[in-house]
């Protein structure tokens, strides 16, 4: 018996998962399954699972994640202990992995309406849209990296149909982005990458984070873990998460507000190490990207001299 590793555990259905606990769905609309929490009880069901996108939200609690964050909550265990018992449980229980569908409609948090400002998530599948790739390679992003945590996301607001890039978030909400839109569909969170590390990266967008990837041929980002905080308000809040780790590298803005919450941080703790260094000069790290690509593409234009 293979013991499963971090990632597969992320890939297990979570509704299977569920029911093998003994825990069956209330209500189910859409891709979204409602349960009564797991963790208390109660008489309307507070619990959602996006099955698409394979991560859960109790708003009881005010929490939530994916597969490995509710295990660990679920036996109030280590990540290890959670892994060794899905290891023995999965061909007992026959857990499956439920892979994404494209042509679902996960809603991101309640669907309100459409004319009220609040933006309703109508769809999500793999980025393939000309206009997102060509937006994705503005910013020096390979469409490869991008597909392992974005997706491309259908969403209205004002009546109006958009099409974006989407980052997940740990609760089920968006960060949403194109070359022409920025915002984000409620609720609103951070996006934790858990690969089992001591060490933590830490981001104020999605784009750094996907930044880091584009330029770490040698893969090592991928063996860290990575906290997205999509919004500078976050920082403090997500200090237990952080903390949990050996180290933490801060890759913030360097804008005043990024500057300010990296002095803070690392006043916290010796732990927090300031990696705004390399690109002291650009807003942030993509745009250091970004200047290094243009400057590529010069060299390669006035000859190929080497």
């Amino acid at each position: 018996m293979s013991k499963l590793n971090c990632a597969a555990a992320k890939e297990l259905d979570l509704v299977d998962y569920l029911a093998s606990l003994g825990h069956q769905p209330a209500k189910i609309k859409n891709q979204d399954y409602w349960y009564l929490s797991p963790f208390r009880e109660e008489k309307t069901p507070s619990f959602k699972i996006n099955r698409s996108l394979k991560i859960w939200y109790d708003h009881g609690l005010g929490m939530g994640g994916d597969l490995v964050d509710f295990g660990t909550l679920y036996y109030k265990c280590t990540i290890p202990e959670l892994l060794e018992r899905l290891s023995q449980q999965r061909p007992n229980k026959s857990l499956s992995f439920q892979p994404p569908s494209p042509s679902t409609s996960p809603i991101a948090g309640e669907k309100k309406d459409a004319n009220d400002g609040s933006i309703a998530v109508l769809d999500t599948r793999p980025i393939s849209n000309n206009a997102l790739v060509a937006y994705l390679e503005k910013r020096c992003i390979p469409l490869d990296i991008a597909q392992r945590t974005c997706l491309e996301v259908d969403f209205l607001l004002y009546s109006k149909k958009q099409t974006v890039i989407g980052f997940p978030n740990r609760s089920g909400g968006f960060e949403l982005r194109s070359d022409h839109f920025k915002g984000s569909s409620a609720p609103k969170d951070i996006t934790f990458i858990d690969n089992g590390a001591k060490e933590i990266n830490v981001f104020e967008g999605f784009f750094n984070y996907l930044s880091i990837q584009a330029i770490d041929t040698n893969k090592e980002a991928s063996m860290t873990n990575c906290l997205v905080l999509n919004s500078l308000s976050y920082l403090e809040k997500s200090r237990p998460l952080m903390e949990k780790h050996d180290r933490i590298d801060l890759f913030l803005d360097n804008d005043p507000a990024g500057r300010t919450h990296t002095q803070k941080a690392i006043q916290w703790s010796s732990k927090y190490i300031d990696h705004a260094g390399p690109y002291h000069r650009h807003k942030d790290l993509n745009e250091w990207l970004k200047d290094r690509g243009q400057a590529r593409r010069q060299q390669l234009r006035r000859g190929r001299s080497f």
